[in-house]
């Protein structure tokens, strides 16, 4: 009977943990490379079309972590 329950709680405790990890530190990567583009861009203002292009390709590749950790709480919930 404790086995079952505690098996039940970890079934809905690790959607919730893959989507807060998941979402979290993509979040905290795009801040940090946002800044520092900021940074880049306020001390060199000429390349800032240089650094647009990487800029939006890195963080599309955070975010899409962010998804790949929504689509594994979505298999943990579903599974």
């Amino acid at each position: 009977m404790a086995e079952e329950v505690i098996v039940q709680v970890v079934r809905e405790i690790a959607p919730a943990v893959t989507i807060a990890v998941g979402t979290a530190l993509p979040a905290l990567a795009i801040g940090l490379i946002g800044k520092s583009a900021m940074e880049a861009i306020g001390r060199n203002p000429e390349v800032a079309e240089k650094i647009q292009t990487p800029l939006v390709l890195i963080v599309a590749f955070a975010e899409a972590i962010a998804i790949y950790a929504l689509v594994i709480a979505l298999v943990l919930k579903f599974a």
